[in-house]
């Protein structure tokens, strides 16, 4: 079992979920059950699906683990750019969020990639 704290993609993982928290504070009070809802779940998904991982004994289901966390992670994405393209988030403010995304993809891409190929 690996300590799932420990790891960087766990960890950038929380700092995007708090970055997702600050910025839902933005979206329209009538978005509460819709985009801050959704985007909110999506973004803690990220580093919870890492962490249960970490808790599988084979590799195969830690894969499976951070596949879902990946999926979860492009779901928090397109919800920014729907954000976005509505107006409703300003690009100046997604900028930095969107550099932690890319950064946490490949990041998970990678250890996905070395998982394979052990």
């Amino acid at each position: 079992m690996r300590d799932f704290k420990k790891l960087e993609i766990w960890k950038n993982g929380i700092t995007i979920v708090k970055h997702v928290y600050s910025l839902v504070q933005k979206l329209p009070s009538e978005e509460k059950f819709g985009l801050k809802s959704q985007l909110s779940r999506a973004a803690v998904s990220v580093p919870s699906n890492i962490a249960e991982g970490c808790s599988r004994n084979s590799e195969v289901e830690f894969k499976r683990f951070l596949e879902i966390a990946l999926g979860s992670l492009f779901e928090v994405e397109t919800q920014l750019i729907i954000s976005e393209e509505l107006k409703f988030l300003d690009s100046g403010d997604l900028k930095s969020i969107f550099e932690l995304i890319s950064i946490e993809s490949k990041m998970i891409n990678s250890l996905i990639s070395k998982i394979k190929n052990s």
